[in-house]
């Protein structure tokens, strides 16, 4: 029984794995059940042991990129103990999950936005909701040792830096990568510091790794 249920979660894994990395090269509406079971390598009816429709395989989907946003918050709070180190860290993974064509911002903004299907969009608007949640802790430890200004909202400074991100993935994709998302991150990132560190000299305010 543990065995079987462990092969369950495997091949429901590979089905939202796929239909992630169709959505992103594709767009929404172009997934398909079929299309899924081909990148499986399964027949389509396969697909409904594990899901009942496309919008449960998309829900899926949605869990992945929660849970890979919150795997970003959670390595750049490992690499630094410096708050707004570990802000620079945040967004410069989140720069790299666009490039990888896996944070999907054109389902997440173009197309959803247009859908009428508010089930959907409220997981989006959890999974966005939930990784704002988790920068802004960021924030308030920053505040707590003083390295960022307390006369802000550490839920604003969090929807700054998630601005930064999520427009220009926007323009990536649509410009096919032609746009320069890291180029972007590291001068928003000077202006970003800024308005938002104690100290004007914070070395972080000069720092972005690729």
């Amino acid at each position: 029984m543990a065995e079987a249920k462990l092969d369950t979660e495997i091949r429901r894994e590979q089905i939202a794995e796929a239909a992630m990395n169709l959505i992103a090269a594709q767009g929404l509406r172009r997934m398909s059940i079929a299309a899924v079971a081909r990148r499986v390598g399964i027949v389509p009816s396969g697909i409904y042991r594990h899901f009942k429709n496309k919008d449960e395989i998309i829900h899926a989907v949605l869990e992945r990129v929660g849970r890979r946003l919150a795997e970003n918050v959670e390595a750049a709070c490992r690499d630094s103990d410096d708050p707004l180190q570990q802000l620079n860290g945040v967004m410069m993974r989140h720069i790299r999950f666009i490039r990888e064509g896996r944070a999907v911002p054109r389902m997440v903004f173009a197309e959803d936005s247009q859908s009428d299907n508010s089930l959907l969009k409220q997981h989006v608007v959890g999974v966005l909701s939930g990784y704002i949640s988790l920068v802004a802790e960021i924030v308030e430890r920053g505040q707590a040792r003083g390295g960022i200004r307390s006369d802000v909202d550490s839920r604003t400074v969090a929807m700054m830096l998630f601005g930064i991100v999520m427009p220009a993935g926007i323009i990536w994709h649509m410009t096919d990568g032609g746009f320069d998302v890291t180029r972007h991150a590291r001068q928003s990132w000077r202006l970003f510091t800024s308005a938002v560190a104690n100290n004007a000299d914070n070395p972080y305010s000069q720092h972005c790794e690729p």
